[in-house]
């Protein structure tokens, strides 16, 4: 089975860890965030894995060579430009023949990929999204009127969203909707199949999930990491 690992970001809100190391790259515990990645989807089948690169590509390259000592055929596709998010898969179209995962390379989740593939197939959809329930504590108490008189009160309560979590299934014929040497980003793509009334299948992640975007993400992993990554479910 086949994966892609978005790889090309610059990684600026993680400066200056990332002048010298490209934000996949950064350690967590022990290991690289792209090599979790790897041996986490490695572990649910995923044996051919694309690398999707721009900044410090060569870096990532000398990294992991093959990807043979991970138990994996890897290979590092290099974009000459910026192509956003979903951009970078065009240089794929003749290796993505199959149903395929795509994921942001500074996500930390111990995702059951092997449910979360089985999903997707059991859908029509050509995009499964995965997402994460966000649970806000509210510092205030929310009051509820009509016109000037109070008719009620509810003390701290939480705000409750869902995040786009970066973990995608993708089916083959999505990349005829995705247009040629272009910056194009998953918002792009999901406002697109939205409008022309495709349908888009939603997978709701319960275990463990961090967008290492910033130096305070960047730290939370490491406190996370003996917690849900020496051991990671199957």
């Amino acid at each position: 089975m086949k994966a892609v690992i978005l790889a090309g970001g610059l990684g600026t809100r993680l400066k200056p860890f990332t002048e010298v190391i490209p934000k996949p790259l950064l350690p967590i515990g022990e290991k690289a965030v792209l090599e979790i990645q790897i041996e986490h989807l490695k572990q649910h089948g995923f044996d051919k894995i694309y690398l999707a690169t721009n900044y410090k590509s060569n870096y990532i390259e000398n990294f992991f060579g093959d990807g043979s000592r991970y138990g994996v055929n890897l290979k590092i596709s290099q974009e000459e430009k910026p192509l956003g998010t979903v951009g970078p898969l065009t240089l794929l179209k003749s290796e993505l023949t199959e149903p395929f995962v795509v994921m942001n390379g500074d996500i930390l989740s111990n995702i059951n990929f092997t449910q979360f593939y089985e999903f997707a197939l059991k859908n029509e959809s050509l995009l499964s999204i995965s997402i994460k329930k966000i649970i806000m504590p509210y510092a205030f108490g929310n009051i509820f009127f009509k016109e000037d008189l109070v008719t009620g009160i509810e003390e701290k309560p939480d705000i409750i969203t869902y995040a786009l979590a970066g973990i995608y299934i993708m089916k083959p014929d999505i990349l005829n909707l995705i247009p040629d040497n272009e910056y194009y980003g998953m918002d792009s793509l999901i406002k697109k199949m939205l409008s022309e009334s495709q349908p888009i299948s939603k997978y709701e992640l319960n275990e463990y999930w961090l967008d290492i975007g910033r130096i305070d993400d960047f730290e939370a992993a490491q406190k996370d990491f003996n917690d849900n990554f020496y051991s990671v479910p199957k």
